[in-house]
């Protein structure tokens, strides 16, 4: 583990290397028998101070570790070890680190681990959980609900369940789901449903589903390159279905600072103009589609990343996310300092990146939010 926080030009790398070789469990999960979830929730006050709130936020609540450990699938994608997780280290992190508020979401490879009806009674666990957490800690904590993708109806009684009961704040899809990308006509009942809600749509990376390719040639870990990549699939793919003109109203975060998005959607734009399959899209929109798009700042966005992401990002589209668990607290506090002090925002970006992009987002934090942020 890396020591420390260390600034200068090399901060950036140190951080992104705790981020890569973290594998030691960060606290121990303390089990305690949790109260039933009433069936409708009163949403939580709304936060009003001007500390950071945090889209990209993860948690591994007991009933996911252990399902991951029995299918296999615990430290496949991340690390030698899925990193301990507990409400209490959570908030203490977010204390550390300036957060009022962060919306929890499960990470790969989500709750569809090979057998459709387990995904559906483990998607139904970790919201329920995720709502007990929202209500036991009033304020601090929103979520996205899970979904037992690609099971479309199963995902759009899940849905119905978390947005209507439970009060979810969004769903978090992945980049795909058993090789169905988002875009994907067999995904149109869910995305038809998200658009009538008006709904926040979390993507989150994951490994490609062809047999092998999870590490490709290389013998890296998924979450150095291939997630990155997974993410660029992802919404070029949004981009060419013509997903994003169909459902307006889905209003989706990418994470990690739009991944490879800014560097090779001139290259995707200027082919799309030889390819008679592509005619109904029109290149020169391409990036304007782009810009409807929210991004996170989740991991290292600098120096590079954000310089090319603001050339397609709208300044009020840029989101604060700090990947914890599974980016260290070392990392995390890296990565928040030079967003806090690097000169390519002004200070009223940089508000609008730590609080006030997410406050005029989700409807729990913006009821009261402060005049100052709008």
């Amino acid at each position: 583990m890396i020591q420390g926080n260390q600034r200068g030009h090399c901060s950036h790398r140190r951080a992104f290397l705790a981020f890569m070789v973290a594998a030691a469990p960060i606290s121990t999960v303390t089990a305690t028998a949790a109260p039933a979830v009433r069936s409708s929730r009163r949403a939580a006050p709304p936060i009003t101070s001007l500390g950071r709130i945090d889209v990209h936020a993860h948690f591994v609540p007991d009933s996911y570790r252990e399902a991951l450990a029995s299918s296999g699938h615990a430290g496949r994608e991340r690390s030698p070890a899925l990193p301990r997780w507990s409400a209490a280290d959570a908030l203490a992190t977010m204390d550390a680190n300036g957060i009022d508020a962060a919306i929890l979401s499960i990470s790969s490879p989500g709750v569809h681990l090979g057998d459709a009806a387990a995904a559906r009674r483990l998607a139904r666990a970790v919201n329920d959980e995720a709502a007990r957490l929202a209500d036991r800690h009033s304020g601090r904590f929103g979520f996205f609900a899970t979904l037992p993708l690609p099971d479309v109806p199963s995902a759009l009684a899940e849905l119905e369940y978390a947005f209507d009961h439970l009060n979810a704040d969004g769903a978090v899809i992945l980049t795909n789901h058993q090789g169905i990308y988002p875009g994907d006509e067999r995904l149109a009942p869910l995305f038809d449903e998200l658009n009538r809600r008006g709904a926040i749509v979390f993507m989150h990376p994951t490994v490609t589903a062809c047999p092998g390719c999870s590490r490709l040639a290389l013998d890296y870990p998924p979450a150095m390159l291939e997630f990155m990549f997974e993410t660029t699939r992802a919404v070029t793919n949004l981009v060419l279905t013509g997903a994003l003109q169909r459902w307006p109203d889905i209003r989706i975060i990418v994470p990690h600072a739009g991944a490879a998005i800014p560097a090779l959607i001139d290259r995707v734009s200027s082919i799309v103009r030889w390819m008679p399959s592509l005619s109904t899209i029109q290149p020169d929109q391409i990036v304007t589609t782009l810009r409807r798009l929210y991004y996170d700042l989740a991991g290292a966005a600098l120096p590079r990343l954000l310089p090319a992401l603001k050339t397609i990002a709208e300044p009020d589209h840029l989101l604060y996310g700090s990947d914890w668990p599974f980016t260290p607290i070392e990392a995390v506090r890296g990565f928040g300092a030079e967003l806090e002090e690097t000169p390519l925002l002004d200070a009223r970006e940089r508000r609008a990146l730590f609080h006030g992009n997410a406050r005029r987002l989700f409807r729990r934090l913006g009821s009261n939010a402060p005049h100052e942020d709008r």
